[in-house]
């Protein structure tokens, strides 16, 4: 059961609205940060008084302000509470929408759920909440379809030769001259930039470095 619960979000509206979610839910023993560093420091000191908390809710991105923080965001506070308490349940509550990044948080952070801050998004926290309780993982159809369209993204060779260029630090201008040496088509400077646009759009990314980063690590490249 999950009856004690952290949620770390510096933006107060989304604050609330989580906190009456779990109050519909009859979950009542909640506390709140505005910062990953207390978010952190309540998650240490719950464990050493053997009072745990059993979720954690969290944004990914949160605003620096002037209050310097050891721990910038979602990603490192995840890693951290996992490994201070493996057991905790970690549920992300977040606006991103680049199914390439939350994909990564449930293969490489182990997340139990993802709720994107949107339209239903009180329904979704408490569909999440439910499977967490049940030792599931939660993952929205929406973003599930994201995701497995970004699985099934089939790069051709011509892909990867452009990918591979800006890999090396090749400007996207000169390109074009680099695959008429080599006489490879197409070789236009629009047919490049439709190309790259295309893939950035069906993996969700909005740089040409995202695309880069991705294709290294999928060992495309």
């Amino acid at each position: 059961m999950i009856k004690k619960v952290l949620i770390a979000e510096d933006h107060e509206s989304a604050n609330i609205s989580v906190r009456k979610t779990l109050d519909d839910l009859a979950i009542t023993n909640t506390e709140h940060v505005y910062y990953c560093d207390d978010a952190m420091n309540k998650i240490m000191r719950a464990v050493t008084a053997n009072d745990s908390f059993d979720l954690l809710i969290t944004d990914l991105y949160f605003e620096p302000d002037i209050n310097k923080q050891k721990i910038p965001g979602g990603h490192e506070l995840i890693a951290a509470a996992r490994t201070f308490q493996p057991d905790l349940k970690i549920l992300v509550f977040s606006a991103e929408n680049k199914p390439a990044v939350i994909d990564q948080l449930y293969k490489q952070l182990e997340i139990d759920g993802f709720v994107r801050k949107a339209r239903h998004d009180a329904r979704e926290l408490k569909e999440a909440i439910s499977e967490i309780e049940q030792h599931r993982r939660y993952l929205p159809r929406t973003i599930r379809q994201m995701i497995e369209q970004k699985n099934t993204f089939a790069f051709s060779e011509f892909d990867i030769t452009i990918v591979k260029l800006l890999a090396q630090g090749m400007l996207q201008k000169d390109i074009p001259a680099y695959l008429q040496r080599k006489a490879i088509k197409p070789s236009g400077l629009s047919s490049i930039e439709k190309r790259l646009n295309q893939m950035k759009e069906a993996l969700g990314f909005s740089k040409n470095e995202q695309l880069v980063a991705y294709c290294k690590d999928l060992g495309a490249i």
